[in-house]
């Protein structure tokens, strides 16, 4: 099926539907879970197989247009305006092999698909907060997730990746096929092409314990300061984090937490229940929380940790790295965004990384962060009256901290419709260098110039 105005020389090529950007279909096809958001493309392509990515990114080459691909929508951060939008929704195929302990994907595939396959396998990806997020994007941007502080980003554990390039050639890429390439995908996230498949290690998980306490205003202050105390005295089995949260006043929001500012303490521990006890017990004795449960739990009952939204939302969101969390760092947060600030932020998150986090992966990539001992995240409101500010809003929280920051953040946190200097930021200088490096050997033109794109070395002063 194909729009009456899309180029007919591209619909005979794809076996998916293709649409004029013109056609009222086309805002559905291309529609994300952040709906603050909204493309605008010349060309959409629903592709349903490789050949249709391959013949989306020829077409584009050809026509010289910028080449943008979305699976869930989770991690837009500007207009595809003018481009070829390739939508890999449709791609849902997922095969665990057990014995291996290894996932394949396509492209479209969710987290949530990849732990329920992985479960009665005793196994678990290193899947993020929420399991509505897609593999794919979250795993070539780094990946910190529950496991995270114990096995290292996501991207560390992958194997192979099936690729579409600028040139519209369809490949495998390994550590053994093109180890610079496979370098620099594994944290350079979309700039060298289309992934159609990916492979990556699966791990054991034999028992699982987490959960999350909210706490009041009144013992904001006092949690945070806690929390600064005892986050660095976990071992690399445990992940922490908290966030400074002001939920809406809906009847979706539990009523002890309605239109309310809440302090949200996250924990998930790999091992047993007593020993996972013993660690949380100092912050169990801190305040009386409002509610929340912390226990043991299986690993497909993640989502319960977070709780982050299931229903697309317009926000805008920012991340910076912290050198250290200390009582400094705290009183600077609950300047910022504390709950004595009037500010339109629904988010000011704090997590613990380090661990395998900060350590170099067995096949070295390109992974922004592993100098962040914590990272921190904001995120504000960003419907149609408060679109305006809200990048300023998550701006402003990173900017009274920035004393304490590396300058550098996790990919995947990178937000607000950054430009190729302010991803590009994500790194180290000599990270960045390789990386545009890569990216000129393989797209020379910059085909794939929207989402976290970063310039050519050739183009890279220019713009």
């Amino acid at each position: 099926m194909s729009s009456p105005n899309a180029p007919a020389e591209l619909a005979a090529h794809v076996t998916g539907p293709v649409f004029d950007g013109a056609d009222p279909r086309s805002a559905t096809e291309t529609a994300g879970f952040n709906l603050a958001v909204t493309h605008r493309p010349a060309v959409v392509v629903g592709a349903t197989r490789s050949a249709d990515v391959a013949a989306a990114v020829r077409y584009a080459a050809e026509a010289r247009l910028p080449v943008a691909v979305q699976a869930t929508g989770h991690g837009a951060v500007r207009p595809a305006d003018g481009a070829v939008f390739v939508s890999t929704a449709r791609m849902q195929g997922v095969h665990v092999d057990p014995r291996r302990r290894i996932a394949r994907v396509q492209p479209g595939v969710r987290w949530r698909a990849v732990i329920d396959a992985a479960a009665p396998h005793g196994l678990a990806p290193l899947s993020g907060s929420s399991s509505g997020v897609g593999v794919v994007g979250y795993t070539l941007g780094g990946g910190v997730g529950h496991l995270a502080r114990r096995h290292g980003f996501a991207a560390d554990h992958v194997r192979a990746v099936d690729l579409v390039t600028a040139d519209g050639e369809h490949s495998t890429v390994t550590a053994e096929s093109d180890p610079e390439l496979f370098w620099a995908i594994r944290g350079g996230k979309g700039n060298f092409g289309i992934v159609t498949a990916l492979e990556f290690d699966l791990v054991p998980v034999p028992r699982f314990f987490g959960g999350s306490l909210l706490f009041g205003a009144d013992d904001a202050a006092h949690v945070l300061h806690s929390f600064a105390a005892w986050a660095p005295t976990l071992p690399e089995s445990a992940t922490t984090s908290v966030a400074l949260l002001r939920l809406p006043d809906l009847p979706s929001v539990p009523e002890p937490l309605r239109g309310r500012f809440t302090l949200a303490l996250r924990f998930a521990y790999c091992g047993s229940a007593k020993d996972a006890e013993q660690l949380l017990a100092p912050m169990r004795s801190v305040a009386r929380p409002l509610m929340g449960a912390v226990g043991p739990m299986r690993y497909r009952d993640v989502d319960r940790i977070h709780m982050d939204p299931t229903e697309p939302m317009p926000g805008v969101h920012d991340g910076g790295l912290l050198r250290a969390f200390s009582a400094e760092v705290v009183d600077a947060l609950l300047g910022a965004a504390g709950p004595d600030v009037d500010v339109p932020l629904v988010m000011a998150e704090v997590r613990l990384l380090g661990g395998a986090l900060g350590r170099p992966a067995d096949v070295p990539n390109a992974v922004a962060g592993r100098e962040g001992a914590y990272s921190l995240f904001a995120v504000a409101p960003a419907p149609p009256p408060l679109a305006h500010i809200a990048p300023e809003v998550t701006r402003s929280v990173l900017a009274a901290l920035s004393p304490w920051t590396t300058g550098t953040t996790l990919l995947n946190f990178l937000g607000h419709a950054p430009t190729p200097e302010d991803v590009g930021s994500a790194w180290p200088t000599a990270t960045l260098d390789r990386l545009r490096r890569v990216k000129g050997r393989l797209d020379p033109v910059n085909l794939f110039s929207t989402g976290h794109a970063i310039a050519p070395a050739a183009l890279a002063g220019a713009r």
